[in-house]
């Protein structure tokens, strides 16, 4: 028996092998018949999801190449493991087959007790926007299906309310389906009977997040016919103890995004950098990059603590740069209403704290004593935070390493959130002396050496060390004034601000979608305001290396085109009607005001015909 076993698995491995190559060879003749596969009517698209598409603010008229081989094996009812760099499309990879597959089955649906697709993601701002997406779609297509999310908030109540009908799509964390399964809001039976298919977005996440228990709790329900998914941005242990835990001799995708050149972890449109300084000087190295003008916005900057991320924020306020924070303690809602705005151009530079590396690492360091000390102090942060984490961050064209992530996968993840579905980025990275064996660790991860051009790293041209030295003085004396109990209080106050804004958010801006500038998230945290002074930087301190730089930044911009200034000015602007000519007409002769004069219009009018007069002469 232990040998036929033995042979069973060897076929089983050889089968996986030759799927593999077989694809890649796929994928390959995909991307040399480009007229053949182009369209998403050759894909066999339903013609309400290719009109959806088209209504897309950027409208999607071609498939990427995950799309274009992943689309046609869900179709089939293959299993698939996708990996593919952020930003390619691997959302509406599965999710457009995964819709047009329920659009057949509707009625069917009405007799299931339980949802017949589930959607599991590694945080709540992941299923939000995996939620909308869907939503979306869903409107946009006019056909009978529902969809929820259940989030780790939610008491059993509103779960049991969100999951009568049933729906015919579950948006969650698995936490969150564990939760409802434990509490009998699902039922085991009914989830073995109804699940047909089953995604797993950021797979190489999910066990990082602690989800591997709910996972195998899940997976004993999984029926054998259920189809399921596995959407990965980078290929690591992780994902492959996923793919034996769930998936059913899967096809496995890993496609080159460009012809006849190996899949870059990093895409090629994403430009990387690195400048080497003191852990203290990386506050002026910021101010340098930020103030200067040598970086482009919008900047998403990382830092590893919620403390840092605080005292960045006040330091940049002294010298008229205002900056949100981004972190696991603020209220969802407001993390939500956050993103919209950074989204939608309102600031250019948020500030994300990104420390889920550093607890880890952390708790497996310190004593049981500590440990417990630690896990009281973050008992209010959301587990199911995480801002690097398949967020769809738009228009961001510089992502700034303060702190450097603790791994190469943390690393992808972060430069991921800018150069998205092909757009121009780039990357700089502040490296302390103490940060350089990481450094080479990502760029052994990402390939690169002396004989590869690809993905490379390099040092940051446009920042100088004259340019660096002409503000040390002005740093070094504002950092200063940041001091622990000044970052303190501005923690406690942002996170008050933000508790009430978030009860404000909730329901608001569903009913009114066009108040999204209502509440600010930029809003100045420090007591004292900033010097005046310190708001421009005086021309005598730049030297001509730094002028040049900055006019290349600005011009650089300008020939992109700023895509957020009109929905930056557009909540403030004043909207007047259009003066009819006809109405504004009167016969009458301008009415006389107070002593000073006659009213505007009436000055304005008479100033008008004296002109008329003039010319007639």
């Amino acid at each position: 028996m232990a040998k036929d076993d033995k042979t069973k698995e060897k076929n089983e491995k050889e089968s996986k092998h030759q799927q593999e190559i077989q694809l890649n060879h796929e994928s390959d003749v995909i991307e040399e018949e480009d007229d053949e596969a182009r369209s998403f009517e050759e894909l066999g698209l339903d013609p309400r999801l290719i009109r959806a598409l088209n209504k897309k603010e950027t409208s999607i008229a071609e498939p990427t190449p995950i799309q274009r081989v992943a689309i046609p094996l869900i179709f089939q009812g293959k299993d698939v493991v996708a990996r593919a760099k952020t930003g390619s499309g691997k959302t509406l990879a599965y999710l457009l087959p995964l819709l047009q597959k329920l659009f057949s089955t509707t009625d069917s649906n009405r007799k299931k007790l339980s949802p017949s697709a589930f959607i599991l993601v590694p945080s709540g701002e992941l299923c939000q926007q995996v939620y909308k997406e869907v939503s979306w779609l869903i409107d946009s297509c006019k056909v009978q299906l529902k969809v929820v999310q259940l989030t780790s908030n939610m008491p059993a109540s509103d779960m049991r309310n969100a999951l009568a009908g049933p729906p015919d799509i579950l948006v969650s964390t698995p936490s969150c389906v564990a939760k409802s399964l434990s509490v009998g809001v699902l039922k085991s039976e009914s989830v073995n009977d109804s699940l047909e298919i089953l995604v797993l977005d950021e797979a190489d996440l999910l066990l990082s997040f602690g989800y591997e228990e709910d996972l195998k709790t899940l997976s004993a329900l999984v029926p054998r016919r259920c189809q399921c998914l596995l959407m990965s941005a980078t290929s690591s242990a992780d994902v492959d103890k996923l793919k034996k835990l769930i998936l059913h001799n899967p096809y496995v995708l890993t496609l080159p995004e460009v012809e006849g050149v190996k899949d870059e972890v990093i895409p090629k449109n994403v430009q990387q950098f690195w400048v080497s300084c003191g852990d203290r000087d990386k506050l002026v190295h910021i101010l340098a990059l930020l103030k200067l003008d040598l970086v482009q916005k919008k900047v998403l900057i990382f830092t590893n603590a919620i403390d840092m991320s605080f005292r960045l924020k006040l330091f940049l306020e002294k010298f008229g740069i205002k900056s949100a924070v981004l972190n696991a303690e603020l209220p969802q809602n407001s993390r939500l209403h956050i993103l919209e705005e950074f989204n939608a151009g309102l600031f250019d530079y948020l500030i994300a704290t990104d420390d889920r590396e550093t607890k880890e690492k952390e708790k497996a360091n310190e004593g049981s004593l500590a440990e417990t000390r630690k896990s009281k102090k973050q008992a209010k942060q959301d587990s199911e935070f995480g801002v690097v984490r398949g967020i769809d961050f738009k228009n961001v064209h510089t992502v700034i390493n303060y702190d450097m992530p603790l791994s190469a996968t943390g690393y992808v993840h972060r430069i991921g959130r800018t150069g998205r579905a092909y757009s121009i980025g780039s990357s700089v990275s502040l490296v302390s002396p103490d940060e350089m064996e990481i450094l080479e660790e990502i760029k052994s991860f990402l390939g690169d050496d002396e004989n590869n051009e690809l993905n490379v790293i390099s040092p940051y041209p446009l920042l100088t060390k004259n340019a660096v030295e002409s503000l040390r003085y002005r740093a070094e004396d504002t950092a200063k004034s940041v001091t622990k109990i000044a970052v303190r209080e501005a923690r406690a106050q942002d996170l008050r601000n933000e508790i009430l804004n978030s009860e404000k958010l909730k329901g608001h801006f569903e009913v009114n979608p066009r108040d999204l500038d209502l509440l600010k998230h930029d809003k100045v945290l420090s007591k004292k305001p900033p010097a005046p002074h310190l708001s421009d930087v005086p021309d005598y301190l730049l030297d001509a290396t730094t002028k040049e730089a900055s006019k290349m930044v600005r011009l650089a911009r300008a020939a992109m085109g700023n895509n957020n200034s009109a929905r930056r000015q557009g909540p403030k602007r004043n909207f007047r009607k259009s003066k009819d000519p006809l109405k504004s007409f009167s016969a009458e002769g301008p009415r006389r005001g107070r002593k000073g004069g006659m009213k505007r219009e009436g000055k304005d009018g008479d100033d008008s015909h004296k002109h008329k007069k003039k010319r007639s002469l």
